[in-house]
């Protein structure tokens, strides 16, 4: 029996494979599994077409056998078999693909699929054994063939014996290194686990021998081992059931047994789509934010199937940014796969099973929130940032997808409410969506800013968290109206004659006020917003004094600056001091526009520049 060579190029595609392609060798179960899969459903579509041949699925399964002693693990199935001719050309030439072959030569119909298209697969078991042994049987033969190598250096095949049609692939685990423990490859539990993470729904059953132990017969205290054989796969997934067999209780099992949080989902939504691709998918809107979320270790994605084999356990093209807190997964028979199955081609099939999972999560949300608003709002609590940073991400690409799931707090209804409901109580006369940005509602409702907007009888959101405002600047503008802050230099509301005069009125002392502030601000001048405080600050241009407070926070952010308005309330008691010390102390005037810049600063939660200075300006007043 002389030893056969591969191919030139098989020879380097399997030094490629063992090295490089999988990154993960414990997929090398799943390929072996998939691959016994297809051999069943070989059988299987031939009993579709040929009425002398039956196929009694209680016959057709998958053994999964382990000896520690002699360090093999085999893979076993009762599938349709392989001759001399068909080991030689299947497994003696990489990626020429047995599965690929019977598919063209059967002109097998569309809608039957099987995984193993790309002939690689098999040769994963290199990457855990130095010697793998394939013991094959076809269907309609009495004799078997046993295909042997021990990787590149070639593979033998010789005639052999097996009592039934089928296939034993028999892997010598290597001896464990420092890098690697290959023994456990020959441990039952961690098999089971493999078998559950990869190919817990492939249709056929998977059988294991299980070491029990049990307590001998008339003993309190002694232990006796035995072996069950046991089937560890669940081979109907729920995804592939009809939606009215199940219970939301089935949906909630599910979403614990995945682990895919320890909370309870809020919303879970299943499809069974059929069209220019056919998938399943189950999805489930967590309840609670995980801990991970915000941070980096976090990894978005669903869990990707191609008909019932598990090719990746985060697949991020399926989802956008903002919908990142969803879970769940997707199995589709139309997916293309590149040559290791745990990277996908970014082909039209994925494109548009990710576009149409990403239209029906919105409509779902927005079921949400008009028919369960408590629940919507308790899902808003815990991911609406994200929804947020979707619209402000891109350039605002995606702003038109979200902007009717955001809530913002009214101060007007003291609770959260949509921007449509917003503008369905705008008066008529109202020109602009009118907020206040700030850290929370409490100060929002007190900030002098808002004095003239609610004197108005207009309502304002209340923006309070870090994103709000820069995906406002993004939004620009809701059914046409416009989005303006209460510190915005112009309100869209008309101006008294009372300010504009005193404008022009006061003039000399507003610059003078302006000259002692330096750059500290672009401008002083009289206030048409304010009816009770004597001073604030307001902006112009597109940075907002809120903005610059979240910029500045951040690592880079000491160079931003907001163009600031020192506002001044000319009815308030204050400004007759003012107008005093312009006439009469020059110097006095320059403490009380430094206290009134000051005390601005500090209504909106901004640091004093000189804590010393303010101090002092307040002692010296003050004797």
């Amino acid at each position: 029996m002389s030893k056969k060579q591969f191919q030139a190029e098989s020879k380097r595609i399997l030094e490629l494979m063992i090295n490089s392609i999988y990154t993960h060798r414990e997929i090398f179960l799943r390929e072996l599994i998939s691959n016994a899969s297809d051999a069943i459903d070989k059988i299987y579509y031939l009993a579709l077409t040929d009425e002398n041949l039956n196929f009694d699925r209680e016959n057709y399964f998958i053994k999964i056998t382990v000896d520690q002693a002699a360090r093999t693990l085999t893979v076993s199935d009762t599938g349709i078999g392989m001759t001399q001719e068909e080991l030689e050309a299947n497994l003696g030439i990489i990626a020429k693909s047995g599965t690929l072959s019977f598919k063209e030569a059967t002109e097998m119909q569309e809608g039957f699929d099987i995984i193993g298209q790309f002939g690689v697969g098999f040769y994963s078991a290199f990457m855990v054994a130095d010697k793998v042994t394939v013991i094959s049987r076809a269907l309609g033969s009495i004799e078997a063939n046993k295909w042997e190598s021990e990787g590149a250096d070639g593979y033998t095949i010789e005639h052999w014996h097996r009592d039934n049609v089928g296939t034993d692939i028999i892997l010598h685990i290597k001896p464990s290194t420092e890098e690697e423990d290959y023994d456990d490859y020959l441990n039952q539990y961690r098999l089971q686990s493999i078998i559950k993470k990869y190919s817990d729904f492939i249709r056929y059953p998977i059988k294991m021998d299980i070491s029990r132990r049990r307590l001998k017969e008339g003993s309190e205290n002694e232990y006796e081992e035995y072996v069950e054989e046991q089937v560890v796969n669940s081979m109907v997934p729920i995804w592939r059931k009809n939606k009215n067999e199940l219970q939301p209780d089935d949906y909630e099992k599910f979403y614990a047994e995945k682990h895919y949080g320890f909370d309870e989902p809020i919303k879970y939504i299943h499809l069974s789509v059929s069209g220019a691709v056919s998938y399943n998918a189950i999805l489930f809107i967590p309840e609670r934010i995980p801990f991970d979320f915000y941070s980096k270790d976090y990894e978005k994605g669903l869990e990707l199937y191609a008909n019932g084999v598990l090719i990746m356990s985060k697949c991020p093209d399926l989802l956008p940014d903002y919908f990142s807190f969803v879970k769940g997964l997707v199995d589709s028979e139309d997916l293309s796969l590149n040559i290791s199955r745990e990277m996908l081609q970014h082909d039209r099939q994925l494109k548009l099973i990710a576009k149409n999972i990403n239209t029906k999560i919105k409509n779902e949300l927005q079921n949400l929130l008009q028919n369960d608003r408590e629940k919507y709002e308790q899902f808003f609590k815990a991911f609406g940032r994200q929804l947020k940073y979707g619209v402000y991400d891109n350039y605002g690409r995606d702003k038109d997808v979200l902007q009717d799931l955001l809530l913002f707090y009214s101060s007007r209804e003291k609770k959260l409410v949509t921007l449509e409901e917003y503008v369905a109580r705008m008066p008529a006369e109202q020109k602009y969506i009118y907020y206040a940005a700030g850290e929370s509602n409490e100060r929002l409702e007190k900030m002098p800013q808002t004095e003239i907007v609610a004197d108005k009888g207009y309502e304002i959101l209340f923006l309070t968290e870090d994103v709000d405002e820069f995906a406002i600047k993004i939004l620009m503008k809701y059914q046409d109206k416009e989005f303006r802050s209460v510190s915005s230099g112009d309100l869209g509301i008309e101006p008294g004659e009372s300010a504009a005069e005193a404008d022009e009125k006061h003039k000399a002392l507003f610059v003078a006020m302006k000259e002692m502030l330096g750059d500290k601000v672009k401008e002083v001048r009289a206030s048409q917003r304010l009816k009770q405080h004597p001073v604030c600050l307001t902006n112009e241009g597109e940075l907002s004094i809120e903005m610059e407070k979240i910029l500045k926070a951040m690592p880079d952010g000491k160079n931003f600056k907001a163009d600031k308005i020192l506002e001044i309330n000319v009815d308030h008691e204050v400004f007759q001091s003012l107008t005093q010390a312009f006439n009469e102390d020059r110097d006095k005037l320059k403490i009380y526009s430094h206290l009134l810049y000051n005390q601005a600063l500090l209504i909106e939660g901004l640091p004093i520049d000189d804590p010393v200075e303010f101090s002092n300006n307040i002692c010296s007043l003050m004797k």
